[in-house]
């Protein structure tokens, strides 16, 4: 029997696909896989931070996979209850960021130039793997800067500087938790609790935020969106601001910790590295938050008549 010409639009986006953005998340999946066929077959993990490594590079490669996929099919169009660009752009910048980790922590602790004492072989393999974890890095910073939001652009919130930033300072707030977490000696003092109460409440607003936009749910604030945020964003850098002073003094000052690395003290579980770590990042996600603040009211400006 025959059929009429179909008049609608083809089942298969492959402009999708072949776009610039199409092809970094395509080199996404081929490096993430081939990341992963290294280090099963020769190169190896062990350990918390092997797993770590493995846990990011297979949740990058099915996410980065779906995402194609969805692309190429157009089901994205389908999802009801997600904002599609939102998500997309959540997803980038933070397999950005974690991507970026596991390159960093993989060679640091499993790769080296000497054949002694794991074999050349092993060697080449954890080498090789290393670099394709970085590969992997680069093709998520260029989704990130291709799908950024340029001045003038009506896009999706997490798209833009603003947004993006949320991740990292979500992020950010996570390697503080981790630090905290190991030994870092934080429930002596009512002040590093204080931080901590800081850290967690930031965290769980930015986290808010972020799920509210990948929900498509921002309408449900009763007060515009862009206004609770920018209000957040200047409490969340006068809480930092009493962090970044507080817990500096309650951990390194004599009257209360040690300026110097006390010896002897086991690396990984030594509780200054940890407090040492903490004033890193509380120092970061303050600088984080108040570029933030700051890109905010520019992109305010800059959209009025």
């Amino acid at each position: 029997m025959a059929h009429q010409a179909s008049t609608h639009s083809p089942y298969l986006n492959v402009d999708a696909i072949w776009s610039r953005v199409g092809v970094s998340r395509l080199l996404q999946v081929a490096f993430a896989c081939t990341t992963l066929s290294l280090v099963v077959h020769r190169a190896g993990y062990s350990a918390p931070y092997g797993i770590f490594c493995m846990c990011v590079w297979c949740v990058c490669c099915a996410v980065s996979a779906f995402v194609t996929s969805c692309e190429l099919t157009r089901l994205h169009g389908c999802m009801r209850g997600i904002s599609w660009g939102d998500f997309t752009a959540t997803f980038a910048m933070l397999a950005t960021l974690a991507s970026l980790t596991a390159a960093i922590v993989y060679p640091v602790y499993f790769a080296q130039l000497a054949c002694y004492p794991i074999g050349c072989e092993v060697r080449d393999f954890r080498l090789a793997a290393s670099v394709f974890a970085a590969l992997l890095v680069v093709a998520y910073a260029v989704e990130v800067g291709l799908t950024r939001a340029r001045p003038g652009q009506v896009t999706s919130y997490m798209a833009t500087v603003p947004g993006l930033l949320k991740v990292v300072q979500a992020y950010a707030a996570c390697i503080i938790f981790g630090a905290l977490a190991n030994d870092s000696q934080y429930r002596r003092f009512a002040a590093t609790q204080w931080c901590v109460a800081v850290y967690s409440f930031c965290f769980v607003v930015t986290v808010v935020i972020i799920i509210l936009s990948v929900a498509g749910r921002t309408g449900m604030l009763r007060c515009p969106f862009e206004r609770c945020v920018v209000t957040f964003t200047v409490l969340a850098v006068l809480m930092y601001m009493s962090a970044a002073v507080i817990w500096p003094v309650f951990c390194f000052d004599s009257k209360y910790g040690s300026a110097q690395r006390p010896q002897p003290c086991p690396r990984g579980r030594c509780p200054w590295d940890s407090q040492l770590v903490v004033t890193v990042f509380t120092h970061v996600n303050l600088l984080l938050y108040i570029i933030d603040l700051v890109y905010s009211q520019r992109i305010r400006f800059t959209s009025r008549p």
